[in-house]
């Protein structure tokens, strides 16, 4: 009996526990789990802005967590390319991309080569957008949000 492999990637940046679930969920769904960390310069490229952490810090931070059993530099945008290096079953995202023109894409591309598209409940209430504002918010000349509203309580 063969393996199932599950692919897990993602920017890993200020990680926080909507990465940790995502992660722990893929686990459960395979044996074999990679995390695909994405590089730098293809988050400019996807994103139009670079990762607070570096990639290497960030690999070293997805290699520690004990449900990942390989961790993999993503260095091009195309997920079929990344598919032919990695050699995955099953890919793992959040569900923000169910049903959008980009997850669409995605379920299209991997149903034709038998890769299984999986999607796991998205963290709403913690994300790497809501920590990156809130830094930008501390370090403001003048504090705004909920930054300055934890000021004057």
């Amino acid at each position: 009996m063969s393996q199932i492999v599950g692919y897990a990637p993602g920017a890993y940046d200020l990680f926080h526990i909507g990465h940790l679930n995502l992660l722990r969920r893929a686990a459960e769904q395979c044996d074999v789990l990679v995390a695909g960390v994405v590089a730098d310069e293809v988050l400019v490229q996807t994103k139009g802005r670079a990762p607070v952490i570096p990639l290497a810090e960030r690999m070293e931070i997805v290699r520690s967590i004990r449900c990942v059993d390989r961790v993999h530099a993503e260095t091009v945008p195309d997920k079929l390319a990344t598919w032919r290096e990695v050699g995955f079953d099953v890919i793992f995202k959040g569900d923000d991309w169910r049903g959008t023109p980009k997850g669409e894409k995605l379920e299209r591309d991997f149903a034709s080569v038998g890769v299984q598209v999986s999607y796991f409940p998205y963290t709403m209430h913690t994300s790497s957008t809501i920590l990156r504002k809130a830094l930008l918010a501390i370090e403001a000349p003048e504090p705004v949000g909920r930054v300055a509203r934890a000021l004057t309580s």
